[in-house]
């Protein structure tokens, strides 16, 4: 775990030391982490359970109700939009992912042209 990171979900596995998280990384709430999977011995006799690290860079946000699959590798600088499924790396940064299977959707040079003109909402608490 790096550090200034926000955690808003609660990552349960049993292979914790399969998650690496990155400097400046958002998790947003209901995210999942899958590091394993036991289907592999629906096909193949003899094999109990697939594993795989996931890695995500610094200085990315992982939006709500998202899956990142094991063996997934995510670089610096990466926006996985809400409600993704993250099955394969991403190698290439100052990108937004996005769909189930996830893929490039946009880059931060567009959303920030896009939201250029948005107003930022303040609620008095």
């Amino acid at each position: 775990m790096g550090f200034n990171c926000r955690i808003n979900s609660n990552i349960l596995t049993s292979e914790s030391y399969l998650i690496e998280i990155g400097d400046n990384v958002t998790i947003s709430d209901h995210v999942s982490f899958v590091t394993h999977d036991n289907s592999i011995s629906k096909i193949v006799p003899g094999k109990s359970d697939v594993y795989g690290r996931i890695r995500v860079g610094n200085n990315c946000f992982i939006g709500a109700h998202s899956i990142l699959m094991y063996g997934v590798t995510l670089a610096d600088d990466i926006i996985v939009a809400s409600g993704s499924v993250v099955t394969k790396s991403f190698s290439e940064g100052r990108v937004i992912i996005g769909g189930n299977p996830a893929r490039i959707i946009s880059t931060w040079d567009k959303f920030a042209d896009k939201c250029r003109d948005c107003r930022e909402i303040v609620k008095n608490l």
